[in-house]
């Protein structure tokens, strides 16, 4: 029987799913305490020595990019805290088969920063907003902001990253009452307002039983007010389904990891800041690539480690409203 070698072929996964897509945490630290997502007090953050070094992560992509992977996302924590990320933004746009940098942050620092990263190679940029009231973005996210947040946003638009898109995660009693608005300002804009569905984790399972809100839910109070129609949507590499108004400059998303789910068209994976390449978002299943990297392996057997660990990439994840997923407590590597 002729043996395939898994390094000449696209990652592809056991269920023949094309991997092409690369998420890349740069920091765990993050400016803000969202409700959802961190509790009041901060988490124990990753020590600095542990993090991948710009150079790692490079070195990670290029190895990445010669598997199939053209899709790169920087996010966080917040990453436009990490020093110098347009640094690491010209470092992956240099190299070859690469297409695509996105970056996922919370906007407080995107205006600032935004020119610089333009010019290093960004391609898109999506915004994290659950509100557009004042009082309650402090509310929701335990600090202030909202004003700069708006402003990163319109800069975005400006420089060139259309469609921007805003993420939104609903909740019931706490910014629902908003959705309407939201719809609003995505019609006078040129941006993509996605609504997410309240996800349980760790650190909000009571919060997301009382707060979960469906994605059919929010399109019908939209559709109520506006007339929307199904569309491809904008260029990206996420789960979204699109609709567009029938009188408006941007679109609405809606992301519904629960009510329909998306993991037969799973294309990703995930790089953490200290180096685990997760195999699922929302499983603790992990390849230590840091751990392969500072022991001085070979780019030949780290391209093997990451092809042999798409081979036990889950089938899909098991969230429930207001239960951790049984992935989420059992926390093992894969390989040795």
């Amino acid at each position: 029987m002729e043996t395939i070698d898994l390094r000449a072929l696209p990652l592809t996964d056991a269920f023949a799913r094309r991997i092409d897509y690369l998420r890349i945490s740069v920091t765990d630290k993050c400016n803000l305490r969202c409700i959802y997502c961190m509790p009041a007090q901060g988490l124990p953050w990753i020590e600095r020595e542990q993090l991948l070094r710009f150079e790692e992560i490079e070195r990670l992509v290029r190895i990445f990019a010669g598997l199939g992977v053209t899709k790169i996302r920087l996010s966080g924590g917040e990453p436009l805290v990490r020093r110098d990320l347009h640094r690491l933004v010209a470092m992956i746009r240099a190299i070859d088969g690469i297409v695509d940098i996105a970056l996922s942050t919370n906007g407080i620092l995107l205006e600032e920063q935004l020119p610089a990263l333009m010019s290093a190679g960004l391609t898109r940029v999506n915004v994290s907003l659950d509100t557009l009231r004042e009082d309650r973005f402090e509310a929701l996210a335990r600090r202030p902001g909202l004003d700069r947040v708006l402003s990163g946003i319109d800069a975005a638009v400006r420089a060139g990253a259309i469609p921007v898109k805003i993420n939104c995660v609903a909740m019931r009693g706490r910014n629902d009452d908003e959705i309407e608005a939201f719809a609003r300002y995505a019609r006078e804009r040129d941006v993509a307002v996605r609504f997410i569905e309240l996800m349980p984790v760790r650190e909000n399972l009571g919060l997301s039983a009382d707060a979960y809100i469906g994605a059919e839910e929010i399109l019908e109070r939209i559709a109520s007010i506006e007339v929307l129609q199904p569309i491809t949507g904008p260029p990206g590499n996420g789960p979204a389904r699109y609709f567009g108004f029938a009188n408006g400059r941007g679109s609405i998303g809606v992301i519904s990891p629960l009510s329909h789910d998306y993991c037969e068209r799973c294309n990703r994976v995930r790089l953490t800041a200290d180096g685990r390449l997760r195999l699922c978002l929302f499983g603790e299943n992990h390849l230590d690539l840091k751990k392969a990297l500072r022991a001085g392996e070979s780019d030949e057997r780290l391209r093997e480690r990451v092809a042999a660990a798409m081979l036990v990439k889950p089938e899909r994840h098991h969230l429930r409203i207001g239960e951790a997923s049984s992935q989420m407590r059992a926390f093992s590597e894969i390989g040795g």
